[in-house]
């Protein structure tokens, strides 16, 4: 059998122990929500990363047809004016 001093050091590393294992199960817990939150930000449709990119992606071709117009415009009124100066002299 064992020695009294062996069984209150057994009860202690078992107490120790119990501690421990509960911590974590809550750190097990809390990792848990972290990942649902996570989740939640990258695949919710209407204000999640997927969503925003989209948004983003979107905003960019509009830029992008802005930048064209103006461009054109641009090079339409230098070929106007070049045509006229070489016309009119």
């Amino acid at each position: 059998m064992l020695g009294e001093e062996e069984q209150h050091k057994l009860t202690v590393m078992l107490v120790e122990m119990s501690s421990k294992i509960e911590t974590l199960l809550d750190k097990q817990e809390e990792l848990a929500d972290n990942i649902n939150q996570i989740k939640e930000a990258v695949y919710n449709p209407d204000s999640g990363l997927y969503a925003r990119l989209r948004e983003l992606e979107q905003w960019k071709e509009s830029q992008a047809k802005v930048q064209w117009t103006i461009i054109t415009t641009v090079i339409g009124l230098v070929a106007a004016t070049l045509y006229k100066m070489i016309t009119s002299a």
